[in-house]
This record gives structure tokens, C-alpha cells and sequence, in this order.
């Protein structure tokens, strides 16, 4: 195919420049600075022109495919769609490189412009959405993924990308939306760090960005909860923009050229340190089963890994004509295809996954009502609410553990709020009655069921009677020091079905003095899930 690159002297396009050549592609590339484009292009021994994509575009007539690898795609201004246009109507195909997701949810509006001309115009053809969904599909073999999580985690000696550098630094603190349980939900960008696993053993640190699969995938997935994380290899380099984050939810500091160059400054200074090796990970959950596919580049070959899904939708011979985001617009066999002459090495692993309340209980869990099970089905956030009645303990010791723990005040009847959120290491819960507040954070350990209140931990006794879940205190710790018998509370709680609905009913009394230290009892249900529209 003859294709026109604009953007081909960037770290990206360059790139996927030379893995065209080597597809034996007629490529041009294309870019405002003439001295760099055309000395690129004497190396690579092909055309180069230039090009400013805000400027003339006379200069994309005559090409099969006009591919944009410039960006950053959330700075094109008022007609963001303007050489994706011109393409369509010099009668050609337009692909590029997006990772924006307004900019690949917005591409269908091009789409009768497309379908007139008999071309297509896909945007995203990248690590995200393309690679990714690709990913997805082949985890999931048709059925329908319950959580996706994906994360780009690039080694510290590749070179950075002015566009990438600046779409990062524009999300970081910033407000962004992410599906969670069936809800959108607000986060902050650059935000709740995750560790992942690569091969050869590599792990790596990501943090949550905004990229097209968090708006794309819920709807065409069908998925309860869509996650993405990005990492930086070095440790002064994630903290160091998570500060930034934080000072950027609180001030509004701009991210201009000036800040961006500080930025790309620091990040050049400690290049020498770290390792060339990045990798990517994809995770579902479907059928019981976490499904990983990992992919770890060495030797520098990670900055490749945007380009291949490009190279191989132009191995094919057709390309399906429509404008539309690049959703599962490859095969995960045509990008694996695609990078067998790099130094990639990809793997797809799948363990079993329980939530930690089957995996305590056994065969006794399936005794349960389906009503109190399904609230022990986390498999990344659930949320949960209804009113409840609360009653407190009057002593002076039942107050001061009372506030000590956070429990509610006392109430008639009150609004309450649960949601669990399944980690790595167990379950978080987020408890509301009105406006007071507690959590607890939950363990499957080999001794047993453990629940957590800031420095207290108890072993819960979890025991299935008459189709009631009870949870007995058997022992408790402050850090790692046990406390004596007398120290213990005394729990009486239990969660059962009443006329079909949730139940919860759970008395607390003192240790020492047996005192009431709180008793709520109330009903719960499933907050209903939202609709998952492309966002």
C-alpha cells in the first residue's frame, strides 16, 4: 500500500515506519520539521513531505492510507476531525494512533462520510483500545468478562513522547470517569497504585489514567467493572507525578509547554537509570477464572508495541469500510503475528478465582440463601444499600469504643450504604449510615476469616446455621500483639434472608464490662446498575 505517515519522525511513528518498510509498504512520511522527517527518511530509504495537520492538507491526495501518529490527539481543536476528513475525501483510508478516548469515541461521527466513499476511518489503533480489546476477546473465547483490567507499564530507558508526556501530566489529579459495578463512578487521575505481574518474573507499579477502553469497553464487553493503569519503572518518577496529582487536585496548575518541558527535563536526566524492558498486561474475569495474557519487550522494543496493531491490519489484503473506534478491529493471533520479529515475548495464564466468604466456607457457603451469597460475590466493587436501625450503648466505655471504631449514632431509622471492593489481598468495606462513616478490611487467611478496624484485627469463627451466615469473635490483635480473652467483644451477628431480601442483624457488646456497644439490624439491596453507554 502507499501510506502517508504523519508523524513518522516521532517516537511512535517511526517506529511503525520501519515496520511498514519491512511489510514492504510504499511509505512517506510526514511532519512540520522538514530536517528531521527527511533525515529519518534518507535512513529508512523512503519518501518524506511536510505537513502541518492544522495547516495545507493538499499534501494527503495520492496515498491508499493516510495514518496519524502525531498527537496528542485532545489538542486538535475545534475540528478534531479535520485530516481524518480530508482523507475520506481524497478517497482514502485514515487510521491513527489515538489513545484519547473522546477522540475514538467521536471518530463514528464519520462514519457517512466513510460508508459514501467506501474507505474506513479507525481510530485507536494502538496499545488501547486495539491491542487491548483484542486481548479481551481472546481471554474471554465469547463469553461475557465479568472485570477487565489492563495496564501499560514501559521500562524507564525508552524514549518518551512529547504527546504522551503531556497527555499524562494534562490527567494527572484531574477528575476522570471509570465503570465500576455497573456504575460510573468519579476517580482522580494518577491514582490508586496496583502492582502487576510481567514475564520473567517483572513486576511493575501501575496508576489509574483515562483511556479509550474505560468508555468503550463496558458497552461493547457487556462488563461489570473496566480498569487502566500506567506505570513509570522508577519509584521517584511515580511518587514524584502522584505529587503533582495531588497538588493538581487542589490548584489548578496548567500544563503548558513550560511545564511540560520541566517535566520531560527530569524524566531525560534519569534516563541512564532503570531497563529497556516494558510490558503490558490484560486481565478478565470469566467463569471463575482470572485470564492473563502479559507481554514483556526487552532490549527497547517496547516503544513498538503501539505500532503493531497498524502493521497488522495492513497485512490484510481488505479493510471493513465505516469510521469506528478500533474494537477488537484486530485478532490477538494477527498482533502476536505481528510482533514475531521483535524481542516481545508474550504469555496467557489463568487461575482460579473465588471471593474470600466461598473460599472460607466451603460446601456450607451453597447452603446459604442466594440472596445472602450474592452479597459475597465480589469480584471487583458491589455495592449495596437500604435502612437500618441502630441502637448504641450508654456507658462512658461503650461511647468511648463506640467513637473509637467509628460506629453510627443511634437512629430509628437511618440510610445505609455498603460497598466491598475486592484486592489482591482481600476485601475493603466501606460502610455509610446518614453521614457517619466506618470501614473494615476483610482477609481469607489459613487461620481463618480475619476483619480489620484501623490497628484491631479479629479471627472471625464463620459458621452456616439454620441458613444464617454467623460471625462469632474468636481471638484479636492490636498490630501483632494478641489480646487477652477478657479484651474481646462479644459478637452476635448474623446475615440471613426475611421475605426474600437481605438481612443483617449484628449486636456488639463490650469486652470487660459487657455493655451494649452497638446493635444495627436492617435490610440491603443491590444498587442498580447503570447504563453502559459509551461515554
Amino acid at each position: 500500500m502507499k501510506v502517508l505517515l504523519i508523524g513518522g519522525a516521532g517516537v511512535f511513528g517511526s517506529r511503525l515506519a520501519r515496520l511498514l518498510i519491512r511489510d514492504e509498504h510504499q511509505v512517506t512520511l510526514a511532519a512540520r520539521n522538514w530536517a528531521r522527517v527527511q533525515a529519518l527518511a534518507s535512513e529508512l530509504g523512503c519518501d518524506a513531505i511536510t505537513l502541518d495537520r492544522d495547516g495545507d492538507l493538499s499534501g494527503v491526495v495520492g496515498f491508499d492510507v493516510v495514518i496519524d501518529a502525531a498527537g496528542p490527539f485532545h489538542t486538535h481543536g475545534p475540528d478534531p476531525y479535520r485530516l481524518a476528513r480530508a482523507a475520506l475525501k481524497a478517497g482514502q483510508h485514515y487510521l491513527d494512533l489515538s489513545d484519547n478516548a473522546a477522540f475514538c469515541v467521536g471518530i463514528r461521527a464519520l462514519d457517512t462520510e466513510a460508508q459514501a466513499v467506501g474507505r474506513a476511518a479507525i481510530s485507536g489503533l494502538s496499545s488501547v483500545p486495539a491491542l487491548s480489546s483484542a486481548a479481551v476477546s481472546a481471554l474471554s473465547a465469547g463469553a461475557r468478562p465479568e472485570v477487565i483490567d489492563t495496564a501499560i507499564l514501559p521500562g524507564n530507558c525508552s524514549p518518551r513522547g512529547i504527546s504522551v508526556m503531556t497527555s499524562i501530566l494534562s490527567q494527572a489529579g484531574r477528575p476522570m470517569r471509570v465503570w465500576r459495578s455497573g456504575a460510573w463512578e468519579e476517580v482522580t487521575g494518577w491514582s490508586d497504585p496496583r502492582m502487576y505481574d510481567l514475564p520473567d518474573e517483572v513486576r511493575r507499579q501501575g496508576w489509574q489514567i483515562e483511556v479509550p477502553d474505560q468508555s468503550l469497553f463496558p458497552a461493547h464487553f457487556g462488563a461489570d467493572s473496566v480498569t487502566f493503569r500506567a506505570g513509570l519503572e522508577l519509584a521517584i518518577m511515580r511518587y514524584g507525578l502522584a505529587a503533582f496529582a495531588l497538588l493538581r487536585r487542589f490548584v489548578r496548575v496548567p500544563v503548558n509547554g513550560f511545564v511540560v518541558q520541566v517535566f520531560k527535563i527530569a524524566a531525560d536526566l534519569l534516563s541512564p537509570f532503570g531497563s529497556g524492558r516494558g510490558g503490558m498486561s490484560v486481565m478478565v474475569v470469566v467463569a471463575g477464572e482470572r485470564r492473563y495474557w502479559r507481554l514483556l519487550a526487552d532490549d527497547g522494543d517496547g516503544p513498538y508495541i503501539p505500532a503493531i496493531a497498524t502493521r497488522a491490519l495492513l497485512r490484510r489484503s481488505v479493510l471493513s469500510v465505516g469510521a469506528r473506534p478500533a474494537l477488537d478491529i484486530i485478532t490477538l493471533e494477527e498482533a502476536e503475528a505481528a510482533m514475531s520479529d521483535l524481542r516481545v515475548k508474550t504469555e496467557v495464564a489463568s487461575v482460579p478465582f473465588q471471593p474470600i466468604f466461598p473460599q472460607m466456607l466451603g460446601a456450607s457457603f451453597g447452603a446459604l440463601p442466594e440472596v445472602v451469597r450474592k452479597t459475597h460475590l465480589t469480584t471487583d466493587i458491589s455495592r449495596w444499600q437500604g435502612r437500618a436501625r441502630v441502637l448504641r450503648g450508654s456507658s462512658l466505655w461503650s461511647r468511648f469504643l463506640g467513637g473509637l471504631f467509628g460506629f453510627p449514632p443511634e437512629a430509628d431509622e437511618i440510610d445505609v450504604e455498603v460497598v466491598k471492593t475486592a484486592t489482591p489481598l482481600g476485601e475493603r468495606w466501606n460502610r455509610r449510615f446518614g453521614s457517619s462513616r466506618f470501614r473494615s478490611f476483610l482477609a481469607a487467611t489459613p487461620d481463618g476469616m480475619t476483619e480489620r478496624f484501623g490497628p484491631f484485627t479479629f479471627l472471625l469463627g464463620l459458621t452456616v446455621e439454620e441458613a444464617a451466615l454467623h460471625f462469632p469473635v474468636k481471638s484479636a490483635r492490636v498490630g501483632p500483639l494478641p489480646l487477652p480473652r477478657w479484651l474481646l467483644p462479644v459478637s452476635i451477628a448474623r446475615e440471613y434472608e426475611q421475605g426474600g431480601r437481605f438481612c443483617f442483624d449484628v449486636k456488639l457488646h463490650a469486652p470487660v464490662t459487657g455493655d451494649l456497644l452497638v446493635h444495627y439490624q436492617g435490610q440491603l439491596s443491590p444498587v442498580p446498575r447503570a447504563e453502559a453507554s459509551e461515554r
